[in-house]
């Protein structure tokens, strides 16, 4: 009797070891996750490193040039290394981006291993099936963590396309467990006028971009912790 007592306590004890490991371990992630968006849009610190590691993620549509624009009036030499992302099935995208390297009046002082130009996967093709889409997906979020482990960003610049999706959500999962600490920087479409895209609601609404920008004063009202900052093109 008293051996089936003892083994008894000792199952419970297990028990509640376990779940206050558990329950420990979900406190923990979820100050980190409150620190993480409470830090979120701070400035760099003093001293911080002149150039950054920065990731710039290109999109068909309009996204491209829109982009490439808002790189023109950017200082490039405080963001290089360079890495131009756009979709496996999006050539164009990264022939531009190419084209407005070579178009820098700094382009002789620019090393050529600062520059890459890499392809991902997308989640789903256009008129793809939900069913075959799981597949896709999964493939696409291996391959965006690859990426992201081996680029390890500082900067990430965004404004529309969904392959960003995957790249700042990993980017915000390494602030969390403290791998790399990437500030995310989305500039909303300027053809988003009245509602913002689904990329941008996903990362205002998750707080998973440390700044949000938007180019007609509606929007700003709209989303009162996006920036205005009037049309870029």
């Amino acid at each position: 009797m008293e051996e089936h007592h003892c083994c008894f306590y000792s199952k419970m004890l297990s028990r509640f070891s376990i779940g206050s490991f558990m329950l420990s371990l979900v406190i923990v992630l979820v100050v980190r996750v409150l620190y993480v968006m409470y830090q979120c849009g701070k400035p760099f610190p003093k001293g911080a490193s002149r150039s950054f590691t920065t990731l710039i993620v290109l999109g068909s549509g309009g996204h491209t040039a829109e982009m490439l624009s808002l790189l023109s009036v950017l200082r490039m030499d405080r963001f290089t290394p360079r890495f131009y992302i756009a979709a496996a099935t999006d050539n164009m995208s990264l022939h531009k981006a190419r084209g407005f390297e070579d178009s820098l009046p700094d382009k002789a002082a620019v090393k050529e291993d600062s520059l890459q130009f890499t392809q991902i996967y997308r989640s789903r093709e256009v008129g793809q099936s939900y069913v075959t889409s799981v597949w896709t997906t999964i493939l696409a979020t291996v391959h965006a963590l690859w990426l992201m482990i081996r680029i390890r960003p500082q900067v990430i610049l965004c404004n529309g396309p969904g392959t960003c999706i995957p790249l700042c959500v990993i980017a915000f999962l390494f602030k969390v467990v403290g791998i790399r600490w990437s500030s995310i920087f989305y500039v909303e479409s300027v053809a988003r006028v009245k509602k913002l895209s689904l990329s941008g609601l996903l990362l205002y609404k998750l707080r998973l971009a440390d700044q949000f920008f938007v180019q007609w004063p509606q929007l700003q009202k709209k989303y009162p912790r996006a920036h205005y900052v009037g049309c870029l093109m």
